[in-house]
């Protein structure tokens, strides 16, 4: 099956570029691409070796959605024409070369073949009413609500949330959601207005915000999201967390040690949670559920939709700092 996908070379460059995709098996459906969405901070650590997920060629990109266009035999509860939200696509091979591309879960393709059955089988049925552009992020939103679930802030605690990025306006909605007081910091005021309207209750502008913090929280927030990712940041985020408070390290900080001092949160006698992923099945549904209500906005954090012909130009702008104001991107692949 022939597709086009958006291909990083070494250097790196970025091309759209034909692509082989294997036939689907009889527990796998094909699917057309509609919309993919970029998670600039996960797929820029593998572009730049950040983290490793294969050798160039590589095609980035883990979420989507798409129409069924296809079904295996032994596949059951889908049929043609249905619209659907995924992860993760096969592995394939450059159309020119027949070259193995490393897929780093490789959504970022106008076409698809998704396992139904296994370990590696996520797709689901996206809503009626659901914003196809906003859903093809929904891993973002729901990583957020993973680690919020993880640390389970409760109605009426402060709650810091350093970064907002996708992750972290993930978790200023999901906090708001359970009736906390939600202290949002950035260093863009953009992304500051997108918090305030997915429930932040303070904003805060600047890295050092230590004193604004505690003016709204005496002795600091009962809960703090270190979602940048950034190990320098972390023990900033540190220092706004009360005695016996709680300290997530929701970004990913990659695949090198990284440090904090101890003392700090020693001293405070913090607990810490080390969220992964997107709490799988559950916390997808649930991010997708609430987009359709209107309950998460989601859509607000759409700042740029490009043609998948203009998706190399995109990602290298965003490579070299070029990407003006942009929070959420997506590709459109029709």
């Amino acid at each position: 099956m022939q597709a086009t996908a958006l291909i990083t070379h070494e250097g790196p460059t970025f091309a759209c570029e034909d692509i082989i995709l294997p036939d689907p098996r009889p527990d796998q459906i094909a699917v057309r691409t509609r919309y993919s969405g970029v998670s600039i901070g996960t797929e820029f650590a593998a572009i730049t070796r950040k983290l490793d997920y294969g050798p160039y060629p590589l095609c980035t990109g883990y979420q989507a959605v798409g129409t069924v266009e296809h079904i295996g035999k032994d596949t059951v509860g889908f049929a043609v024409g249905d619209r659907v939200y995924y992860r993760w696509n096969r592995v394939f091979s450059l159309a020119a070369s027949g070259q193995k591309v490393s897929a780093s879960q490789g959504a970022h393709t106008s076409a698809a073949i998704l396992d139904t059955q296994g370990p590696r089988a996520f797709v689901a049925h996206l809503p009626e009413g659901v914003d196809e552009a906003a859903a093809s992020s929904f891993v973002m939103p729901a990583v957020g609500l993973n680690g919020v679930d993880m640390a389970n802030p409760r109605m009426g605690d402060r709650v810091v949330v350093y970064g907002c990025g996708l992750v972290g306006l993930g978790v200023v909605a999901a906090c708001s959601h359970r009736g906390c007081e939600v202290i949002a910091i950035d260093l863009e005021t953009n992304r500051l207005d997108i918090a305030q309207k997915l429930g932040a209750d303070h904003t805060i502008e600047g890295a050092d915000a230590n004193q604004a913090v505690h003016n709204i929280a005496p002795g600091g927030a009962d809960v703090v999201f270190e979602c940048t990712g950034i190990p320098a940041c972390i023990d900033p985020a540190i220092a706004l967390c009360r005695t016996h408070g709680t300290f997530i390290l929701q970004g990913n900080y990659g695949r090198h040690p990284i440090s904090y001092n101890f003392l700090p949160p020693h001293g405070k006698r913090l607990t810490m949670y080390y969220p992964c992923n997107d709490g799988e099945a559950p916390c997808r549904r649930a991010v997708i559920k609430n987009m359709g209500t209107g309950v998460l906005p989601w859509h607000h954090t759409i700042t740029h939709k490009v043609a998948s012909s203009d998706a190399p130009r995109l990602y290298r702008d965003i490579l070299n700092g070029e990407a003006k104001n942009i929070i959420g991107a997506v590709i459109r692949w029709f």
